[in-house]
Order: structure tokens, then sequence, then C-alpha cells
């Protein structure tokens, strides 16, 4: 019968492609990850490996039991928090992403008010893009998010929404177009554009915009970070789309003839994952913040 050693052996070989490196993650001598392996394959009376030289590779058998290996093991951890849950305290580490963007400007007060409630919650923030964190989320590599809202809605994961962002469209005070009234969308393809990514989240609402008016897009410049593009624009290196609250006497709004553009941030979770303690109070303290944009929805 399988156990867990043996399955943790097996996904670090597994990642790592070699028996000496997932020794070393686990803290063992290379004949013993060895003989794991050699227990289960017997177990399962399948080969898992092949060892041609120095390198491995998973068999047909090693790459159906992979997934199956991951989400046993991660059951085994959920289930563990959800007994540790029984107890009450508010500690321990705190595994979180989110966007620069988001620590920038939305998250200093929450996490204020979240330090000073737990004070013994050590906090482990990862900071990365929204499309980024989102995939963290999803793979089980961290708790929960604050980010950007996929407009696409990703599937399998429970949306807390919190904040509204409108965004608007900006350029430099000293560029023609900012005078101009009523701008559309094809006049702006004449003009040098700075954007996210157009398969970022935010670059996919510009980019779906002109979508809608049979138009295609094609950046001068691209960054995702905001305060970057922020920086460009008010040098007058063309337009873009940045959230209004970053509208200063640099960077001022034009008029375009089209729907007005927003984003949803807020927080993400996985509903198949137990959050800790820890996490089920940030997100308490995170709804507190909330200029509630819409209810929690599960996509």
């Amino acid at each position: 019968m399988m156990n867990w050693n043996e399955l943790k052996a097996f996904i670090e070989v597994a990642e790592t492609g070699s028996f000496s490196r997932a020794a070393e993650i686990l803290h063992l001598t290379q004949p013993a990850v060895s003989k794991r392996i050699a227990t289960l394959e017997l177990d399962l009376g399948l080969p898992l490996f092949d060892r041609i030289g120095r390198h491995v590779f998973m068999t047909e058998a090693g790459t159906v039991l992979f997934p199956r290996a991951q989400s046993m093991l991660q059951a085994k951890k959920d289930t563990r928090k959800l007994l540790e849950n029984l107890n009450t305290r508010i500690d321990g580490r705190l595994r979180m992403a989110t966007s620069h963007h988001i620590g920038l400007h939305r998250l200093a007060p929450v996490l204020k008010d979240f330090s000073s409630s737990f004070p013994q919650v050590q906090m482990d923030i990862r900071f990365v893009d929204s499309e980024a964190a989102q995939k963290l989320v999803l793979d089980g590599t961290t708790e929960l998010a604050v980010v950007t809202f996929d407009p696409l809605k990703q599937t399998h994961l429970t949306y807390h929404a919190i904040w509204s962002d409108p965004l608007s469209f900006v350029c430099s005070p000293e560029m023609d177009i900012a005078n101009k009234q009523e701008l559309k969308l094809e006049e702006l393809l004449k003009v040098p554009c700075i954007l996210p990514d157009l398969d970022t989240f935010t670059g996919q609402i510009v980019a779906q915009l002109f979508e809608q008016a049979n138009l295609k897009l094609h950046p001068t410049m691209r960054t995702n970070y905001l305060e970057t593009i922020a920086m460009l624009i008010s040098i007058g290196q063309g337009w873009s789309v940045l959230p209004s609250s970053m509208l200063n006497e640099e960077i001022q709004a034009f008029d375009v003839n089209c729907n007005a553009l927003f984003r949803i941030l807020g927080g993400i979770t996985h509903p198949d994952r137990t959050l800790s303690n820890a996490g089920t109070a940030f997100l308490a303290i995170l709804e507190q913040h909330a200029d509630r944009p819409e209810k929690h929805t599960r996509f």
C-alpha cells in the first residue's frame, strides 16, 4: 500500500528530474529515496522512472500517477488544516499574493488593520502580476490573493469583490488629444499608445473594447507596471488606460466615445482549499475595506 513518504519522494524526483536533488530537498540520503521509489514501484507493479545515463524520465505510469499523487498529498494537508482549524488560535504564517499596483495603492490600510488585530501572524506576501497571483491560488501554492479580477472569469475560483476601479483614457496635458472632445476609438489608433500586455487582465479589458468595434490595437510600448506607464504618459510618449485614481497634474483624462471602463479588485480563493484561521481572518478584514462593487461569486 502506498504511503505518504513514498509519494513525497516520487513527487520530488518527478519535479526535479533527479534522485540526488530530491534527497537534498527531503533531507534524506539518495539510497533512501531510491528505496522509497523502488517500494512504490513494487507495490504498483510498474516502473515509474526510466534512468538513462544521468537523466531521469517519468514512464507512462509515472505520468499518470503524478497529478494524482499531488492531489492526494494536498488532500492530506487540507485535512490536517481542517482539523487544526478546530482550534480558534489565529497565528502562524499566512501565504498570500497580490499585484504591485494593489500593494502600493490599496493594501496598506488592510495590512495595517490585520497586523494590529493579529500581530502573531507572520505575513508571507508575494508581489507578482495578477495573472501570476491567480495561478498561485489555482495550483494551491498560496492560500489567497488580492488581485485584479479576470474579465474572462477563470473557472473554479471564488471571487471576493472588494473595490470597483474606474479606468480612464489618459495622456499628458501637452498632447493634442488632451483637449479634443469625444474622440473615436479609430482616431486613437493613429496615436502612439502604451499599455500592459494585452493578455493581462487589464490589457484584455482595453483590447476587448477595441475588438467590439472591429478595431485591432497595436501598442507602441508595453509594460505591466502601471507606475511605469504613468511616467511615460507624463512625458508625452502616448496615451494609455489607467486607473482614474492615478490622475494628477501630469496625467489627465480625455473623452472617448465609448462605454466606461472599470476593473474589479478583490480577493480570490480556491473553493476546494480549506483556509487557515489567519486566511479567514484576513478576508474578514479585507471585507471591512470593501466598497462592494458586486456580491461574492464562484465562477
